[in-house]
């Protein structure tokens, strides 16, 4: 056992092992392994150990650590995405295998294509159980789990939240100084969850494993289900705005979405399953689905006690600093669009004191809004909104006149707006909000107007 080396083509199989938790620590333990691989072992903690959970409600905390377990495989199994799956310690009904052959397939298309991989038809979960009876309401009390990131998206969620008397516990997965200084300055309580993912996975990835972008919001939204029945609260609530939904298109292969697990598909299956497996009354939703980015923006630009405290830059995250200059690098696509989408509500001298730095002024950031304007380019592999809203934003900019004269809004207005239909620039009609989501009524019904303004 000991003997055995990772050869990526070589391998055949892809075993989830076992999982199992320690109610007595609050430990999950999630174990895979290749072939006869020594076993790769995650584990996930959740605060507030020891939990005393009735029958039922232990059950439902079984039935959400299996889903954790398998969704969070995909970081293992894509090392050599081998041709069989094998489940091991339980077995899973055909409504389940669907769903996860969707979030594989679907999850992995940015690292597919990236590594010239075609995974359509190769990823096969097995069948093993039949259909159960849908799953019971735990009289879970109203109290919301709210993702925060760091960036402008979850802050807009998490005030809105509270303008609604919503009872939450502001949350996140992972040791980000940043996320936690963000998460202390909305004096709500916090919640930190632990995961911690197999040593032996990097060690494979030396050996030369595949290697690249995963569902991440997939396994955190799993992560924080599991984290909801355990505390036995009602509602895990993340802010991903319905541009999430859309992808890059790519000459000769179509649209891959970065941020598919971060889409619409992704939130309606697993809110749905989540109450048709796990607990009746458990809610998964995003509070910005139904908006634009643009409209994040302009909802974010009406509070500025985060001005100092929030990042969307991916590149920088991990660095936390006094000056704002330290938490955005500038030059990233996030970045960017971040700049862009903010740029129409709110002063430039905010904009401006927030980034460090007016990247609309210089002329090496070209390429990288060319590519947020879909532009000779597409759109970035990245957390950014669509083109068409990059486009209105950059053409309200041009009517300004504090901005029309900066290098990339007047190159904008010279030489990419006369190719452009006029009427598809305009801000408004990306402000409108849409109807597609799974926001409770009740809450919706206190909110609506809020975001509509």
């Amino acid at each position: 056992m000991n003997d055995w080396v990772f050869q990526r083509d070589a391998i055949r199989t892809f075993r989830f092992v076992r999982c199992g938790f320690d109610a007595q620590t609050g430990i999950a333990q999630l174990v895979y392994a290749f072939d006869d691989s020594p076993e790769l072992i995650e584990t996930v903690s959740v605060p507030g150990a020891p939990f005393e959970l009735d029958d039922v409600r232990a059950a439902a905390a079984e039935q959400a650590l299996r889903l954790l377990h398998l969704i969070a495989g995909v970081s293992y199994y894509k090392a050599a995405v081998p041709e069989e799956i094998r489940i091991e310690w339980y077995a899973i009904d055909a409504d389940t295998a669907a769903f996860l052959e969707t979030v594989y397939l679907n999850g992995l298309g940015e690292f597919a294509y990236r590594n010239g991989l075609n995974l359509h038809g190769r990823i096969k979960f097995p069948v093993g159980a039949a259909e159960r009876a849908p799953a019971p309401a735990l009289g879970l009390r109203e109290h919301a789990l709210v993702a925060i990131g760091g960036g402008k998206d979850s802050l807009v969620s998490i005030e809105a939240l509270r303008s609604a008397g919503v009872e939450q516990t502001v949350t996140w997965i992972g040791g980000s100084q940043l996320i936690a200084a963000c998460a202390a300055h909305t004096g709500l309580p916090t919640l930190n969850l632990g995961r911690q993912l197999s040593s032996l996975l990097f060690e494979y990835n030396r050996q030369g494993a595949w290697n690249g972008h995963i569902p991440v919001t997939a396994v955190n939204s799993a992560i924080m289900a599991f984290a909801a029945v355990l505390l036995g609260v009602d509602q895990v609530v993340f802010s991903n705005e319905r541009s999430a939904s859309y992808g890059s298109i790519i000459p000769g292969t179509g649209e891959v979405n970065h941020q598919w697990s971060k889409g619409w598909a992704f939130e309606s299956a697993l809110g749905n399953w989540l109450q048709m497996h796990v607990a009746a009354d458990l809610h998964y939703y995003s509070l910005l689905r139904p908006m634009s980015e643009l409209a994040v923006a302009r909802q974010f630009a009406k509070v500025s006690r985060y001005d100092a405290h929030f990042s969307s830059c991916n590149r920088n995250f991990h660095i936390l600093g006094e000056r704002p200059t330290s938490r955005w690098c500038g030059v990233c696509p996030k970045c960017h669009f971040v700049f862009l989408a903010l740029a129409p509500f709110m002063p430039k001298t905010r904009l401006v004191g927030i980034i460090g730095r007016n990247l609309l002024d210089d002329i090496d950031q070209t390429a990288g809004f060319d590519a947020l304007l879909e532009y000779q380019d597409h759109k970035p592999f990245e957390c950014v909104g669509e083109g068409r809203e990059s486009r209105a934003a950059m053409a309200a900019l041009a009517e300004r006149p504090e901005w029309r004269e900066d290098a990339l809004v007047e190159r904008f207005r010279r030489e990419i707006a006369p190719q452009l239909d006029t009427s598809e620039l305009r801000v408004e009609p990306l402000l409108v909000i849409d109807d597609e989501h799974r926001i409770p009524p009740a809450l919706w019904q206190k909110l609506r107007a809020q975001f509509a303004a």
